[in-house]
């Protein structure tokens, strides 16, 4: 009996450290939130780029970590939260090696990680030379919510166990 709830639950793989929504203008400072709406096949509510058409790009997320690593390289103190454009910052996990996999965010929230992002010219504004440290699966990754549900600061990241009881 007890390895069966061992086998029930889930390892958690990292935490939810912020979360920001685009602004209406593009190119203006990210909006923190400390909670968030996904929709399975659309993306987030209340985000000037959630589509009522279904798009692939639907959710942005990026590890604290790597941005802390890019500073250092950079001689910066930091990057504040939001600043690097991604909708979920996180603490604790490594997205490149969960690239095709699905995560849970929180106790309702599943997410299919598709592909690495690519870096973009509004980094190297944030920080000259950012957009090139980026490249290589160093900028997060772009997901596709599978599961709707609400998300918020500190909820865990894990992998997704679609057989379970839900």
């Amino acid at each position: 009996m007890q390895s069966e709830r061992m086998d029930m639950e889930e390892k958690i793989l990292g935490r939810v450290a912020s979360l920001h929504l685009h602004s209406e203008q593009s190119g203006e400072s990210m909006q923190d939130v400390f909670t968030m709406e996904l929709i399975t096949g659309k993306g987030i509510a209340g985000n000037p780029r959630y589509s009522k058409r279904p798009t692939r790009r639907q959710v942005t997320l990026i590890e604290r970590e790597i941005l802390e690593e890019h500073a250092a390289i950079l001689g910066l103190d930091e990057f504040l939260p939001g600043r690097a454009r991604s909708n979920i910052e996180t603490t604790g996990v490594w997205f490149r090696e969960l690239i095709g996999k699905r995560v849970r965010i929180g106790s309702s929230a599943v997410l299919y990680l598709y592909e690495a992002r690519i870096p973009c010219h509004k980094m190297d504004a944030l920080a000259k030379g950012l957009r090139r440290l980026m490249e290589g699966g160093k900028q997060g990754v772009l997901a596709q919510v599978v599961t709707s549900g609400v998300i918020q600061t500190g909820d865990t990241i894990t992998l997704a166990n679609l057989n379970a009881v839900q």
